[in-house]
């Protein structure tokens, strides 16, 4: 792609324009105040700009990380929330070495969808305190907050804060369907601002903040809380890789010859985590809503999430007195229309209805976001939808009696056909044979009554592990305690290392045989009967056998 530095510049202006209230704003909401939102955009959008694996992806703190934070600050502190990005992207590099990244793309789509729609509401209730002009009670539940929140409110009503915080959402939403290319959320802040400075309106603003970045600094750092920060550290960086490289797949699929590197962007993460607690920071991860702004306005290469980190470090030193009246009601309505934004009702209701499964994956995964916390959500989505996959999957498997006289030729007459199809019965096995479902139809193998011979047919079985090959054995020792003789066909060669492990195979050698094909086993089981004297003693046709595996 040609490069145009224009172009990537005025992609980067535009992007900090609509970063710089998101900035502030979840700066706010993570409980470490709007220059901890500010620092982190400017320090690790700058670093994952350079070092990430994707042109165009922008980084800097986002909803979905501020609700894992809230519960840490709760918890452990403003020092403790440095401590977890520190670690966070310690955790982040070493999946990036172990090239991790490529794993995330096994993301069920329910999963992600019902993710980002938790996100969205928790987004939006956390904004309720600052949209109702009240300060935020405490508590780690979003839920227990919100509701805290609205009693507070309840008991001395002010309309001012709601009032603005209302308007400025409107604005974003109806006047981002009327002139999408503007940027409305900045636009509108300054417009409120402004009237509140004017008319001397009741409501709180964001207050002082440091004309500057903050020295680098580790005095935030207790080796002994090591230990407990541990956990949420594990989530924190979970929670990074995930929404990092979504961001990214999302990127990639608004352009036509772009391609991100998930080990990259995974490092690029990790040195961006570990660089912005330095300098108060909250944990960063990509912010697909500026991704997706970013690439719209053009961008084609790094220069442009870098740009957008230059000019909000501009800001920082610059204008730092006239970010600091922004009142905290208008951000609320800013990331209170981001919240609704977010949620795409068209994509939740081709999910919700594709099927039963999906639509159960959606919903628990959603709850799960709004009731837990957002790596325990998508821990529940991800085995829940494991675990209907593979029932899906084991339904696929089946065991079919199938009528073998096709494979007979004219050397055999009526009489011993009739005698044959009396005393054998062959079986094919369709799909997997694993763990999920072996031993639901190999049950009704071992039920098999009235015969002297089992063939199997496994050529059409796709998959077996241990636990299916052990399912075969204990089927084929039932039929054998009965007196019934199994003879295998077409065991494909990549099973053939599981039959052998687990004995399946010794078994089948043990009292039967094994046979390369369907004709060859026939074959094998006529002789048996002939040799129990329940078949009339005619010769075998020369090579009837051939293939044969023999028993010991």
């Amino acid at each position: 792609m040609a490069r145009d530095p224009r172009r990537d510049l005025l992609a980067g202006l535009t992007v900090a324009v609509v970063a710089l209230p998101l900035a502030l704003g979840f700066g706010v909401s993570s409980g470490l105040g709007a220059e901890a939102g500010l620092a982190t955009a400017v320090v690790a959008g700058a670093i994952a700009a350079v070092f990430g694996g994707s042109n165009l992806q922008v980084s800097g703190p986002t909803g979905a990380m501020t609700v894992v934070l809230v519960p840490i600050v709760a918890q452990y502190g403003p020092g403790g929330v440095l401590t977890v990005g520190l670690l966070a992207g310690l955790m982040l590099i070493a999946l990036a070495l172990l090239r991790a990244g490529a794993y995330m793309r096994y993301v069920p789509a329910p999963v992600v969808e019902g993710f980002t729609l938790g996100i969205a509401c928790v987004i939006g209730l956390q904004q309720v305190p600052n949209a109702l002009g009240v300060p935020v009670p405490e508590g780690d539940r979003v839920l227990v907050v919100t509701w805290r929140a609205i009693e507070e409110f309840a008991r001395a009503p002010h309309w001012t804060a709601p009032i603005l915080a209302l308007a400025v959402a409107a604005a974003v939403l109806i006047g981002g369907r009327w002139r999408p290319t503007l940027p409305l959320s900045i636009l509108t802040v300054a417009v409120v601002t402004v009237l509140t400075w004017a008319f001397d309106l009741a409501v709180t603003p964001i207050g002082d903040l440091p004309a500057g970045l903050p020295a680098p600094s580790l005095d935030f750092l207790e080796p002994a809380a090591l230990p407990s920060l541990l956990a949420p550290a594990l989530a924190v960086a979970a929670l990074a890789a995930l929404e990092s490289l979504l961001s990214a797949t999302v990127a990639d699929g608004m352009t036509v010859d772009q391609r991100h590197d998930p080990d990259r962007e995974l490092f690029g993460q990790g040195l961006a985590n570990l660089a912005a607690p330095l300098f108060g920071g909250v944990p960063a991860t990509a912010a697909i809503a500026r991704t997706a702004v970013n690439v719209r306005t053009g961008a084609r290469s790094r220069l442009a999430a870098l740009t957008h980190a230059v000019v909000l470090a501009a800001v920082v030193f610059a204008a730092a007195p006239l970010v600091s009246r922004i009142p905290l009601a208008a951000l609320a309505g800013v990331l209170l229309a981001t919240a609704i934004r977010m949620v795409e009702v068209a994509s939740l209701r081709s999910t919700a209805r594709a099927t039963r499964s999906d639509g159960l994956i959606l919903a628990l995964t959603a709850v799960a976001t709004l009731a837990l916390d957002l790596v325990y959500a998508v821990i529940i989505g991800l085995v829940v939808a494991g675990a209907l996959a593979l029932r899906a999957v084991a339904r696929h498997a089946r065991l079919d009696r199938v009528d073998f006289a096709p494979h007979l030729d004219d050397t055999h007459s009526d009489e011993e056909r009739a005698l044959l199809a009396e005393h054998i019965v062959a079986y094919r096995i369709d799909g997997p044979v694993f763990f999920a479902g072996a031993h639901r139809f190999l049950l009704e193998l071992a039920e098999v009554a009235d015969v002297r011979v089992v063939i199997l047919r496994m050529s059409r079985v796709t998959a077996m592990d241990a636990t299916g090959a052990l399912a075969l054995k204990d089927a084929v020792q039932r039929l054998n305690r009965r007196g019934i003789v199994v003879h295998s066909s077409g065991v494909r060669p990549e099973h053939r290392q599981v039959l052998e492990s687990t004995g399946t195979s010794e078994l089948l050698r043990l009292h039967g045989r094994e046979y390369g094909s369907t004709p060859q086993a026939i074959a094998g089981a006529r002789r048996h009967l002939q040799g129990e004297g329940l078949l009339p003693g005619v010769p075998d046709r020369p090579g009837a056998a051939s293939g044969e595996r023999p028993g010991h």
